[in-house]
């Protein structure tokens, strides 16, 4: 497993992180989330990504339980914080009372001192942005966050998070953490310039575009038992790319990432990585056989001719418009 930077930061990320989105605490049963943690951990993983919204807290309790009893300094551990994770008008958002009571329930459920990186899960228009930033300002203050990131955020947002800390004397962000495949380039036109400019890295989300880029999802077909696709719980994150001329380009990369000799999710995540703005891809994992594989991507270089020839494959179905939000 190779590391990278995070941003103009000292902390290191491993260039594969696993995520929990949707998995633990909903589609995965406890003891094969265990094991999945595990097999990231087996394989060099050290970057662990989660949200206190994932499975309406459960998966942050598991990842928890999952890396009790491992040596805290081994591993990165990241959350996020925004979404509703309650009734009430303050338990969402980025107000400082949210921010700060939801960093303290995310550290008990975590089993932690403290997260390496805790990240705005979206942006809130409602809340003066020097409250947020102040709010996370003081709780790496408080040593309960050690770095601080933002999701999905546009370049404009990103561009005015770095002046205002500027100015406030605040520590900057240090990374974005954006959706980002071969499907879905909308970061590329304008959030990796802004990024690049600020010293701050992609974390990126879905390389594989939630299950579609590993072919499994054949065009004319319905989706396989027990996919993405055909969860109650997240199957509507990935409908916008079941598309059959998205599915049928999609077939037509199979022999390229054979010729590559990777299987189509390892090329999936090795393509992200070609991008020296993203630090790391996040994959999830609902089987630890799904882990072994797609680490595999980690140090892999694809040379400039695979990547044109990806790109003539794909062409037109490419999603690239920088004001759709992931």
């Amino acid at each position: 497993m190779e590391h990278r930077r995070l941003g103009r930061s000292g902390l290191s990320v491993s260039e594969i992180s696993y995520g929990n989105w949707i998995t633990h605490g909903d589609q995965v049963e406890r003891d094969q989330a265990l094991a999945c943690v595990q097999a990231a951990l087996d394989e060099g993983i050290t970057t662990f990504d989660t949200a206190d919204v994932y499975a309406g807290t459960r998966a942050e309790t598991v990842l928890g339980e999952a890396l009790d009893g491992v040596r805290r300094e081994s591993y990165e551990l990241f959350t996020k914080v925004f979404w509703p994770t309650g009734p009430g008008p303050n338990d969402r958002g980025l107000g400082r009372k949210h921010i700060i009571e939801s960093c303290h329930a995310s550290l008990r459920r975590l089993r932690t001192d403290y997260v390496d990186l805790y990240q705005a899960h979206r942006y809130d228009p409602t809340v003066p942005l020097e409250e947020t930033l102040r709010a996370f300002d003081d709780l790496v203050r408080a040593g309960k966050v050690l770095y601080v990131g933002v999701s999905e955020w546009s370049a404009a947002q990103i561009s005015d998070a770095v002046r205002t800390a500027d100015e406030l004397g605040f520590d900057r962000i240090i990374s974005n953490q954006p959706q980002y495949s071969l499907l879905w380039r909308t970061i590329e036109a304008e959030v990796v310039p802004a990024s690049r400019a600020a010293g701050i890295s992609q974390i990126v989300w879905s390389p594989v575009a939630q299950g579609v880029l590993t072919g499994k999802y054949r065009p004319g077909q319905p989706p396989p038992v027990d996919t993405r696709a055909t969860s109650t719980t997240g199957g509507h994150f990935i409908q916008r790319l079941l598309g059959d001329d998205v599915l049928a380009r999609v077939q037509d990369l199979l022999p390229v990432a054979a010729d590559a000799g990777l299987s189509p999710a390892q090329l999936a995540v090795a393509w992200v990585l070609q991008n020296d703005n993203v630090a790391s891809a996040i994959i999830g994992a609902s089987r630890p056989e799904q882990v072994h594989e797609n680490v595999r991507a980690s140090g892999v270089k694809l040379d400039p001719d695979l990547l044109a020839r990806i790109d003539s494959v794909l062409d037109g179905v490419v999603v690239t418009d920088p004001e759709i939000v992931g």
